[in-house]
């Protein structure tokens, strides 16, 4: 946008000042630019990735109320610039609870993106145990793309992937449906994959 405009706007025939000020005006349209992109992939970016029931969420800074996340825990208020967090939906303490965010969900506010239910992986392991099934089920639902899932296996853990016991849960990303891979013994997320198996 800086070059095009300035090959735009300069000539050796304007005066100085007049040259100056185009330019000057370019650079705040440039800096502008750049404000605007860095808020743009800020708020766009995913900031965790969050079990729910039964299926992994996506959950992007945009998709969080910003004025809830102070009643998360304390550790979850500051969203991450970088690597995305690894943490689970609690169930809900009440039936009134449960049908509030039934009705939020309705409205477009996936129980990810509630501040208020956010808990750490680890408590949901029982219930990610519970409703993860085996990769070999995975790989008979879709056989073209059983070549796929093992490379997937095989690039995140070598030559280890034969010694795992892999099982897999539903991840609802934006706009796509993918597979979150896991570890059925430590409930690891090993390796996502391109096939939506609801």
């Amino acid at each position: 946008m800086g070059p095009l405009l300035t090959f735009t706007v300069f000539s050796r025939s304007k005066p100085v000042g007049e040259l100056r000020r185009d330019l000057a005006m370019i650079g705040l349209l440039q800096l502008a630019a750049l404000v605007y992109g860095l808020w743009t992939v800020s708020s766009a970016s995913p900031v965790h990735l969050a079990f729910e029931i039964d299926r992994f969420r996506v959950v992007h800074a945009i998709d969080i109320p910003k004025d809830e996340i102070n009643k998360a825990l304390r550790e979850l208020q500051r969203l991450p610039w970088t690597v995305s967090n690894l943490l689970s939906v609690r169930e809900f303490t009440t039936e009134k609870e449960g049908f509030e965010a039934k009705m939020a969900a309705l409205n477009g506010l996936s129980l990810g993106a509630r501040p208020e239910l956010w808990q750490s992986y680890e408590k949901a392991r029982p219930q990610i145990l519970k409703v993860a099934k085996p990769a070999s089920d995975l790989k008979q639902r879709f056989p073209a793309q059983a070549n796929m899932i093992d490379a997937a296996l095989t690039s995140a853990l070598g030559r280890s992937a034969a010694n795992r016991v892999v099982g897999y849960v539903p991840l609802v990303g934006r706009d796509k449906f993918w597979t979150v891979l896991l570890d059925l013994n430590s409930t690891e997320v090993i390796a996502f994959v391109p096939i939506d198996s609801f």
